[in-house]
């Protein structure tokens, strides 16, 4: 595996080559960034939302969703949020603010319409027709939709803290087993700790809306205790702006970090 040293002239380029590439070909990788991770909060909640017990769940939840990030990083698929990463390039030199932001800016609008989709996909496919599963989703996307600004923020630090961290383990990889292994612990590690990763919640509450908009399944939801007051675009946008603030500051102090400890001597 690459040395922590050695990761950071890796990483520094992998940073220079994100910034340098097309508009097209950004958003596209995003595309399919965003459904990957889409598919992993998928799989978790199809297989946890049956569960009575929240720490199992949360555990299944953590055992599938990490499948999500590794496909990102085999297929070469672009991510917001370990794209904030490129911090080590801009740190480096190799990189600018401005190819950093176009870049993030770009990969962003991607990952949303990437999570977007499958959450339509589901919707309209009929798997929310299973009522248990329909309110799971409800209540998950009306309770991301009821965190408050500053935990929301905290949150997301802690969560792309992890992310990055995964990224980084699995790029210090040379074999196809330690790459996965490196994406999967730190990536579980932030499902089971609850934190907030603004790309899953692309898919999560969009499912959210698109389950509690189906005949009859908004009556469930509130049989179920389930207040939708704060489930509508506005509490979509009240969730990620402080998610998505939470995983820049996460990722990029990470990497300032990673880069601070073992940048090459001056």
């Amino acid at each position: 595996m690459l040395s922590p040293g050695e990761f950071v002239l890796f990483y520094a380029q992998v940073g220079e080559k994100k910034c340098a590439n097309s508009a097209v070909r950004l958003f596209l990788a995003a595309v399919l960034a965003g459904f990957f991770i889409a598919s992993g909060a998928v799989a978790a909640g199809t297989a946890s939302y049956g569960l009575d017990n929240p720490s199992i769940a949360r555990v299944v939840s953590g055992l599938l969703f990490p499948f999500g990030l590794i496909m990102v990083i085999l297929t070469g698929a672009e991510l917001f949020t370990g794209n904030c990463m490129i911090a080590i390039s801009l740190l480096e030199r190799k990189a600018g603010p401005a190819g950093m932001v176009r870049n993030l800016a770009i990969v962003y609008l991607g990952n949303f319409t990437g999570a977007g989709l499958l959450a339509a996909a589901m919707a309209f496919s009929g798997a929310f027709s299973n009522e248990a599963l329909a309110v799971y989703v409800i209540r998950s996307a009306a309770a991301k939709c009821a965190i408050p600004f500053g935990r929301a923020v905290v949150l997301g630090i802690l969560c792309n803290i992890l992310v990055c961290a995964g990224v980084m383990c699995s790029l210090c990889g040379k074999s196809l087993p330690g790459r996965a292994i490196g994406a999967f612990v730190p990536v579980s590690f932030f499902v089971i700790g609850g934190f907030e990763h603004c790309v899953a919640n692309m898919y999560y509450i969009p499912a959210g809306l698109l389950a509690a908009g189906l005949p009859g399944c908004a009556g469930l939801a509130r049989e179920a205790g389930i207040d939708l007051s704060l489930l509508s675009l506005g509490g979509l946008f009240t969730n990620l702006i402080p998610v998505t603030i939470g995983n820049i500051i996460g990722g990029c102090g990470f990497g300032a970090l990673i880069w601070a400890c073992h940048r090459r001597p001056a």
